[in-house]
Parts: structure tokens; sequence; C-alpha cells
């Protein structure tokens, strides 16, 4: 009986480092499967191809927004500084004959010359022309603002959809993860690590592209109703110059009269 016990235990302990070698060939095997580069690119290389367009698409909406916000802060700035410098003339002058030539040629004293134009040059109706060229004003005031905002827009589409769009990249990421672990029937982190990593980046890739169009936008919202500021100022200056001249009976009837 001893005898037999004896061998038993001495074939247990001849099983135990086959068993562990065993042991350590399934963990070596199982950490082998781990995606080799896990880094952004190495995420964006393994992705699921509905995941890679998300991606693509999130990249793309983030170049637009700091593209718009250089060629828009340009134009912003360019035109403020000589809306300003044309405020500032017009408030010195005493009458539309007063207007330099350069700012005569400008839209808004055209369309205060071509009302006064289409009114025949009548001074009896002094508060019908001064309605009429306060409409011709909010007008013109319209579309420059119109104007100024074309390019901007499209932040506020891209700030309010990315996130939603890195959203569905997230969603489809980890549904390919659940896919995988009902296809291995296992939950080994080798399978569900790539779906879910994909996933985050897409989330991450949509907050990138989100955050920045959104602090954008509300600058150049704030820089655009400044300068409809000077703009109407500009033309309160107009308005000002023109009810002088019909006050003193010297409104000319076309520019350079």
């Amino acid at each position: 009986m001893i005898i037999r016990n004896s061998l038993s235990a001495l074939g247990v302990l001849c099983l135990l480092p086959s068993a562990a070698k065993a042991q350590g060939a399934s963990a070596a095997s199982g950490a082998g499967a781990l995606p080799a580069d896990l880094s952004v690119w190495g995420m964006f290389a393994q992705a699921d191809w509905v995941v890679k367009l998300v991606m693509i698409g999130l990249i793309a909406a983030s170049i637009v927004t700091w593209s718009v916000l250089i060629a828009k802060h340009l134009e912003l700035s360019r035109q403020r500084k000589d809306a300003e410098t044309f405020r500032d003339r017009l408030s010195a002058a005493r009458s539309l004959s007063d207007i330099e030539a350069g700012d005569a040629s400008r839209p808004m004293v055209l369309e205060a010359y071509d009302e006064i134009s289409q009114s025949s040059g009548s001074t009896e109706d002094r508060e019908g022309l001064k309605e009429r060229l306060v409409s011709r004003m909010d007008r013109h005031e319209a579309r420059l603002a119109r104007k100024m905002t074309q390019g901007v827009t499209i932040l506020g589409t891209i700030g309010a959809t990315a996130p939603f769009v890195g959203l569905f990249g997230t969603v489809w990421g980890i549904m390919n993860s659940f896919i995988g672990i009902a296809e291995e029937q296992t939950t080994n982190l080798a399978v569900v690590a790539p779906g879910i990593a994909e996933a985050l980046l897409a989330t991450g890739l949509g907050l990138v592209a989100a955050i920045p169009a959104v602090v954008i936008y509300n600058h150049f919202a704030r820089a655009i109703a400044a300068h409809r500021a000077i703009v109407a100022d500009s033309a309160a200056a107009l308005l000002r110059i023109v009810s002088r001249d019909l006050s003193r009976g010297t409104l000319p009837t076309a520019r350079g009269a």
C-alpha cells in the first residue's frame, strides 16, 4: 500500500510540469492573438470599413473647421477695419456732397442715391423718403449679414452632427465586438479589445471635430454681430446726412450733383 501511494504521488509530480507547460502555451497563444499594433493608426487600420468611413468623415470635418477659421478670420478682420473707417468718415461728413469720392461708390451710399433718384428729388414728402431709405438700409444690412455668414453655418452643422456620427461609429464597433464574442464563444480580451478600441477612437474623433467647431462658430457669431452693429452705425450716420440735406433743401438728385 505504501509503495502504491508513493508511485501515485510520483506520477502526479511528473504530470505537473507538463500541465504547467500546456497552461503557459495556452496563455501565450491567447496573448499572441492580441492585435500587434494598438496605436491610433493601428486601430484605424484594423477597424471595420464602416468605422473607417466614419473616422475619415470626422477627420475631413475637422480639416474644414480649421480652414474656415483661418479664411473667415482674415476676411472679417479686413472687412471690419474697412467698415470702421467708413463709419468714421460718414460721421464726420455734414452733407452728401462732403462724402469722399471713394465712399460715394459704396453700395450703401449708392442705395441712398438710388432711392433719392427714384423719388424724383422731391423734398416735400420728407417722412416718406426717410422711411424708404430706412427700409433700403435694413435690406442692405441683411444682405451683408447673409454674405458674412457664408461658410460659418457649416461649423454649426459640424458641431451638431459630429458627436452623433462618432456615436454611430461607437455603436458599430461595439456591435462587432459582441458578434466576435458570439462567434468565438469566448470573452477573451483578444476578441473584445479591438472592437472596443476602434469604437472609443470613433467617439474621440467625433469630439475632436465637434468641440472646436462649436467654439469657432460662437466666436464668429459674436464677430458678425459686432460687424453688423458697425454697419448699422454707418447706416444711421448716412440717414442723418440725408436728413440734414432735406432740412437745408440741398438734397442732390444724383451722385455728384
